[in-house]
């Protein structure tokens, strides 16, 4: 079915997501916290939230819109994740989000849809506001144009070593774990849906549960371990990862306050997150 072009630029309802500390918690462990972290994982220290979380709030009024493209949500995977925080998010709440679909972009085999997300407290405070592009596969050559180029916040410098690097495993079930916080999408826990659309090795790792990794090691080497000083981050998933796989986030401060980032998969020594970048306080 071709894609519907005349949802471009249509305004969704809002929608509400309640939740509470739990939610928080799951969300941290499923990106892998650990008990060293124990401020994102109990609630006697508020808990803190992981500012990725904010996927969570903003990921059903998202999808809903690429629901209504037209194009087979089998075929779908993420293509990058945008997030910008204006306040640090509460251990529990009732936020309210709209979402816009900015454009549909034509990649021959591939089409691209960007989503565009802000999210309020229930007082109309916004909190945050997010951009993701969604990829559909075989979807392409419909006879639009290519999506537009964006301006860069962060490059990886050449022939500078990192400032940090840190390496972790995630372990076989982190994708069963991960999609409790709400993405169900069968190819991150079914493998024989994974083969029918082309993974042969078995359910993917949410691209999205590689990224809250990210924003983990972002705090661990940049920020004392104090994720909440983190207060923007973008990654264009490049190659897919497997429960199981090392993650080595690497990152470069390149000005005050911004660092370029590099995710790559220990045993295959190939980036699977790229064009990466944080903004953190200082």
């Amino acid at each position: 079915m071709p894609l519907d072009l005349s949802l471009v630029g249509k305004e969704s309802a809002p929608s509400t997501f309640t939740y509470g500390w739990k939610d928080t918690v799951l969300y941290a462990l499923g990106i892998g916290a650990k008990k060293e972290e124990l401020d994102f994982l109990y609630e006697g220290r508020g808990p803190k939230v992981i500012p990725s979380f904010a996927v969570v709030p903003m990921f059903a009024s998202m999808f809903e819109l690429v629901g209504q493209t037209g194009g087979d949500l089998a075929m779908v995977v993420h293509g990058a994740q945008r997030v910008r925080l204006q306040a640090a998010l509460p251990p529990s709440g009732t936020l309210v989000t709209t979402a816009k679909v900015r454009g549909m972009y034509d990649l021959r085999r591939l089409a691209v849809v960007l989503v565009d997300t802000e999210t309020k407290d229930d007082k109309g405070n916004k909190l945050f506001d997010a951009t993701s592009q969604i990829i559909f596969r075989g979807e392409g050559g419909f006879g639009g144009t290519t999506p537009p180029r964006e301006e860069k916040v962060a490059e990886i410098p050449k022939d500078k070593p990192a400032d940090f690097r840190v390496e972790e495993a995630t372990t076989p079930e982190q994708a069963l774990l991960y999609r409790l916080s709400g993405d169900l999408n069968p190819l991150h826990a079914d493998p024989d849906f994974a083969a029918k659309v082309g993974f042969a090795q078995g359910p993917l790792l949410h691209g999205l549960c590689t990224y809250g990794h990210m924003v983990r090691h972002v705090a661990k080497g940049a920020c004392g371990g104090d994720a909440t000083k983190v207060t923007g981050f973008e990654a264009k998933f490049v190659k897919p990862v497997w429960p199981g796989d090392t993650l080595v986030t690497e990152g470069w401060r390149v000005a005050p306050g911004i660092l370029a980032l590099q995710v790559s998969v220990k045993e295959r020594s190939e980036v699977v997150i790229g064009g990466a970048w944080a903004t953190v306080r200082d």
